[in-house]
């Protein structure tokens, strides 16, 4: 678990990295129902971590890692999937296994799969980058 920002600049740090990962949920939200996907939960979260999306693309059961990034943090433009590293990536199939465990037995579904979404934000903003990688892990 993470430890609680020490100085006021962590904590504006903190609060800006919270709000960029809200600004991408939502666009990827709008976009996946706006292609017809059922949105199912955003934001499950258990003791061991947190899902970001879970939706039904047709039979597909699709949980989704979001990762949002601004141009102004670290090294420059660097899409942010590339943050869904194979620790996050075990995590995230565990977490998917208790959520299906869980709630997903009123569910009628083939497949289950992870997609990963990356979205880039300019300093002021605006979507520089979206890009959703299907089946990712």
């Amino acid at each position: 678990m993470e430890s609680e920002p020490d100085t006021i600049q962590e904590r504006r740090r903190e609060d800006k990295r919270r709000e960029t990962g809200q600004w991408a949920e939502e666009l990827c939200a709008r976009k996946i129902v706006a292609e017809g996907w059922r949105l199912i939960a955003r934001n499950w979260r258990v003791r061991s971590g947190e899902i970001d999306l879970i939706a039904m693309d047709g039979d597909d059961l699709v949980f989704i890692e979001v990762k949002g990034l601004h141009t102004n943090q670290g090294q420059g433009p660097v899409m942010p999937v590339l943050a869904v590293g194979e620790k996050k990536q075990r995590r995230l199939n565990r977490l998917g296994e208790t959520w299906i465990a869980w709630r997903g037995s009123g569910l009628n579904f083939r497949n289950a799969r992870f997609d990963v979404v990356g979205v880039l934000f300019s300093h002021e903003g605006e979507v520089l980058d979206y890009e959703h990688i299907k089946n990712a892990f």
